[in-house]
C-alpha cells in the first residue's frame, strides 16, 4: 500500500471553523446545560476535534436570570471560597450568589469547573457570553441557535 488513506487530521489555531452558537437558558437545568455548553465550547462535537487546541465554538447564553436548579439547590448549595487570609474561608448560597452579583455568575462558575483546569481552559472560557436577558450585543456575528 503506497498512500495512507486513513490518516487522522490533527487541527491547529489556523486550520480551525470556529462558530458563534446562541444557547437559550430559560427553564433549563443549571448543570445539564452548563455540560453541552462546556461541550460545545471544547468542540467535543466535532469531528475535528483535537485535544490540545481551542477549536470549539464562541457561545453566548441568553436568559441566564431563568435557569432551574433542582431540589432544595437554591438554598442548601454552598460556593466555598477562600480570601486568602487566615480564617477567611467564605460560603455563599445560590440565592445569595443571585441577589449580590447575578445570574450570569451561576452560570459561568458552573461551566468554568467543567472546563480543564490549565491554560487552555482559560482560553475555552473567554469564548463563553453569558446574558440575564434575552438581548446581547453580538448579533453583527449572526450566531446560529443550537436546541439543548
Amino acid at each position: 500500500m503506497d498512500t495512507v488513506s486513513y490518516k487522522t487530521a490533527s487541527l491547529n489555531k489556523s486550520t480551525v471553523d470556529k462558530q458563534w452558537v446562541i444557547v437559550d437558558a430559560e427553564a433549563k437545568v443549571l448543570g445539564r446545560l452548563s455540560s453541552e455548553v462546556a461541550m460545545i465550547l471544547r468542540g467535543k462535537k466535532k469531528p475535528g476535534y483535537t485535544p490540545h487546541v481551542d477549536c470549539g465554538d464562541n457561545v453566548i447564553v441568553i436568559n441566564a436570570d431563568k435557569i432551574k436548579l433542582t431540589g432544595k439547590k437554591w438554598t442548601d448549595k454552598v460556593y466555598v471560597r477562600h480570601t486568602g487570609y487566615p480564617g477567611g474561608q467564605r460560603f455563599e448560597t445560590p440565592k445569595e450568589v443571585v441577589g449580590k452579583k447575578s445570574a450570569t455568575v451561576l452560570v459561568e462558575r458552573a461551566v468554568r469547573g467543567m472546563l480543564p483546569k490549565n491554560r487552555l481552559g482559560r482560553e475555552l472560557f473567554r469564548n463563553l457570553y453569558v446574558y440575564e436577558g434575552a438581548e446581547h450585543p453580538h448579533e453583527a456575528q449572526k450566531p446560529k441557535e443550537v436546541k439543548i
